[in-house]
């Protein structure tokens, strides 16, 4: 596995975008809203990585209370793998929790999968399948 994304939960999403890119150099590769998630997502090219910006579509919805007061909260590590329907049976089988027992459609046209935090730690961390 290889990490394909580091995601973050922004409050201001122009904002930071422009630091991401006027100050830092990046380059936006993907916007897209994901209305089954609730949030806005920009995709902004780190190397062979991607860093993720969240922006909730709703201030109640439970991605906005994650990030509470903070105008920018760390949210999840993502992790690319060759076939995620092979990951999630390994994981579950050696008894990893998972908040999804299936692939889901993700940002990019991403297959997801969520391993739940009770199993890694604390850590958020989602298996993502390139399509």
């Amino acid at each position: 596995m290889t990490i394909d994304h580091v995601a973050i939960v922004v409050k201001d999403l122009e904002a930071t975008i422009a630091l991401y890119t006027n100050t830092l150099g990046f380059d936006q590769v993907y916007r897209e809203t994901i209305a089954d998630q609730g949030v806005e997502v920009v995709g902004l090219r780190a190397g062979d990585s991607i860093i993720e910006l969240l922006r909730p579509l709703d201030e109640e919805s439970p991605i906005a209370k994650f990030r509470g007061d903070a105008p920018t909260k760390l949210h999840h590590t993502a992790y690319r793998v060759d076939d995620i329907e092979a990951k999630i049976a390994q994981l579950t089988a050696n008894g990893v929790r998972m908040i999804d027992q299936h692939p889901r459609d993700g940002a990019h046209g991403n297959r997801i999968a969520f391993i739940h935090p009770k199993s890694t730690g604390g850590v958020l961390i989602e298996l993502c399948q390139p399509r």
